[in-house]
């Protein structure tokens, strides 16, 4: 045998191993991609379908109350601005809530809405917010308030319960 055939032989049983191992980091890589982006997705819940707000959420919805509203601006690297509204949400109804969304709206001098976002406070996977419980939220909009913001606190509206 000539050594070239034995090289080639040698060759060809190698292929199938490093296929494989090909196809593996593959997989892997695949998994990890699928798994980063279920995990690291800030705005899905932007995207997600609206929750119910039918007559019963409707009726609970004034029990719901916000108070100690803070709110605070800031910039990232690239020169993208946001607005965060923080304060703390209370449930006074006789119900726990499983999940909120809610309409922020921000107003000129003439009651103008000029920047308004739908959020959610409460998440399907959070901990429900039981009867009678506070709990501090967070929600950042990305955007920056306009120049023509009249410097009152923005109106919030719940607009989507998933009572239970």
């Amino acid at each position: 045998m000539e050594p070239d055939e034995t090289a080639n032989r040698e060759e060809k049983r190698g292929f199938p191993a490093a296929f494989a191992a090909g196809a593996v980091v593959i997989l892997v890589l695949a998994a990890g991609v699928v798994l980063l982006s279920h995990f690291i997705s800030p705005r899905q819940q932007a995207v997600d379908a609206p929750l119910p707000f039918g007559a019963a959420e409707q009726a609970y919805a004034p029990q719901i109350h916000f108070q100690d509203l803070r709110l605070s601006q800031s910039d990232n690297l690239m020169n993208q601005h946001f607005t965060y509204v923080a304060g703390i949400v209370s449930n006074n109804g006789p119900r726990p809530v499983a999940a909120m969304e809610v309409l922020i709206e921000f107003h000129d001098p003439f009651k103008q809405v000029i920047l308004k976002d739908t959020l959610r406070p409460i998440h399907r996977s959070d901990a429900p917010l039981r009867v009678g419980e506070q709990r501090e939220f967070n929600l950042a909009i990305d955007q920056g308030l306009p120049s023509t913001w009249d410097q009152q606190y923005p109106s919030i509206r719940v607009t989507g319960l998933v009572l239970e």
